[in-house]
């Protein structure tokens, strides 16, 4: 839980299990895919599949949305007025959970671009 409050990138498994490796030599990937378990259950931590092949964590419970850059993968949160969001088409479904999910290329990547194609021009 500590990790995940100090790392607050929407770490996936691997990422935890990395980061950790060195100071808890111990610890197997089992180990961390059963804590993030329960703490999913017990609604401390949000597991976001974003993808396909990928499953992130973000210690953040409250209702946001999630912008995920396609060329470095970083994912950013951001405010929504999500919980006011309904159509008339659910009004007799159960919503059990609400995400908004954008993707694209943040600002950091997109002046790296930018500056890449000034220097192909020149």
């Amino acid at each position: 839980m500590e990790y995940l409050i100090k790392n607050q990138c929407h770490p996936a498994v691997d990422q935890i299990f990395i980061d950790l490796q060195s100071e808890i030599p111990t610890l197997s990937k089992a180990t961390i895919y059963n804590t993030l378990h329960l703490f999913v259950e017990a609604g401390l931590v949000r597991a976001l599949n974003l993808d396909d092949n990928e499953t992130r964590y973000d210690i953040i419970t409250e209702t946001h949305g999630h912008f995920k850059c396609n060329q470095c993968g970083t994912i950013f949160n951001f405010n929504l007025g999500i919980d006011s969001m309904t159509t008339e088409k659910l009004a007799r479904f159960r919503v059990i959970d609400k995400t908004v999910y954008f993707k694209g290329v943040c600002p950091k990547c997109l002046l790296s671009v930018n500056l890449n194609n000034r220097k192909e021009q020149n």
